[in-house]
């Protein structure tokens, strides 16, 4: 199978021999794909030969960039949440929701509800929505189970709809996402539920690649969060880690401590906590539409971060409760605008640093001869303008491995 990609005005890439922001800009280019993977990058030809690809698809001197790799997102649940929006625009804190029976919990009450098929086929319909705003790898946690059966069935539909449909999804284990209701004064029995039973039973069945704890005051401690992140890792299951979004907790001391994969969220992260993920090359993964959807005004020290020498990520945090969004170039409007984040900098952030944290640069999260062809084409004139021009859906065609998996009508 043989695609040409014509007419592009600019083809921009992280340039990954170069310093964390530095990109590769190619002008009136075209790019050759065979059999899912980038062939060549050429200046565009007026001479192009219709009998040697088996389609062509013209860019309409748009913009072409790898397609965005989304590494946190929590696809797997039954019913939203807006009732608990409107409280928060009354004046009602997430912290307080939560108190009230609201937030994660309530998502678990209506996951359990649920059958099988139902959440799988929601699930599934939101997963094809990733590729219309240009998303083609997402990381998908579980955590809306919090018992052994429900947090497999979360599994097993990420698995499943992973072979059924074009998006890459790269599966996490959530158990440490709250405390369910019928623990809420046993934590210890919760603790050996996930340790003893949840995480062995997810290694058995290969159901996951990661293990994620929400390591947060009121949530689960540092201890706690150790604990069971090294019984992961004693299953084979690498570490992830919800770090200190609502306090200064630790958590991302507990990263550097671990050597996780990624520490996420980061709000209020010490300068500790910044030197521990510099120290051991832990990828720190900013979540900016979290804070805006909560309607605060503390966001993640992104430029303190990036001088400390660490190469961030960006991701949607997708969930019924604190970000309801699955479009990425929202989310570059809101890193610029709230981070500071220059365009070449969320380039690499939502490319091919989310690739790294999920152990899959080596073919994904850049435009090079050899890499899968997982592109996206963009209806702008150049990079500056996709965080500029924004609440727009500026994706014209999404591919994944070669195939045309969106095109706007």
């Amino acid at each position: 199978m043989r695609l040409l990609i014509k007419n592009i005005a600019h083809i921009y890439s992280a340039n990954t021999a170069e310093k964390f922001g530095s990109i590769l800009d190619k002008e009136n280019a075209q790019i050759i794909i065979e059999d899912g993977l980038i062939k060549d990058i050429q200046n565009n030809s007026e001479n192009i030969n219709s009998n040697d690809y088996d389609r062509i698809v013209d860019a309409r001197s748009g913009v072409v960039l790898p397609g965005f790799v989304d590494a946190h997102t929590h696809p797997v649940f039954w019913h939203t949440r807006e009732d608990e929006f409107i409280m928060r625009i009354q004046g009602k804190s997430y912290e307080e929701i939560a108190e009230a029976g609201g937030g994660i919990r309530n998502s678990v009450r209506k996951f359990r509800q649920a059958d099988y098929d139902s959440i799988k086929l929601v699930t599934k319909s939101r997963i094809a929505r990733f590729a219309e705003y240009g998303t083609t790898t997402i990381e998908a946690k579980s955590g809306y189970g919090l018992s052994l059966v429900d947090e497999m069935r979360s599994l097993q539909i990420i698995n499943e709809i992973n072979a059924e449909q074009p998006i890459e999804m790269v599966p996490t284990f959530l158990g440490a996402h709250e405390i369910p209701d019928e623990y809420r004064n046993q934590r210890e029995a919760y603790l050996d539920l996930l340790i003893n039973e949840m995480i062995p039973a997810v290694k058995e069945k290969e159901l996951a690649k990661y293990c994620d704890v929400f390591c947060e005051q009121g949530v689960f401690t540092v201890d706690e969060s150790r604990r069971i992140l090294k019984a992961a890792n004693a299953y084979g299951l690498k570490s992830r880690i919800h770090a200190d979004e609502l306090s200064s907790f630790g958590g991302a001391e507990l990263a550097g401590e671990i050597k996780a994969v990624s520490a996420d969220h980061l709000v209020k992260i010490s300068e500790q906590g910044i030197r521990a993920l510099a120290e051991n090359n832990v990828i720190p993964i900013l979540l900016p539409g979290t804070t805006f959807f909560l309607g605060k005004n503390d966001y993640a020290p992104a430029r303190k971060l990036i001088q400390a020498g660490c190469e961030i990520a960006l991701a949607t945090d997708f969930n019924p409760g604190s970000s309801a969004t699955q479009n990425m170039q929202l989310i570059w409007t809101i890193s610029a605008i709230k981070l500071g984040l220059l365009p070449q900098e969320i380039l690499w952030a939502t490319t091919i640093i989310p690739a790294r944290s999920l152990g899959l640069a080596e073919r994904i999260g850049s435009i090079e001869p050899g890499k899968q062809a997982d592109l996206i084409i963009l209806d702008i004139p150049n990079l500056n303008y996709l965080p500029y021009f924004y609440g727009m859906n500026h994706v014209s065609k999404t591919l994944k491995k070669g195939e045309i998996i969106y095109e706007r009508a």
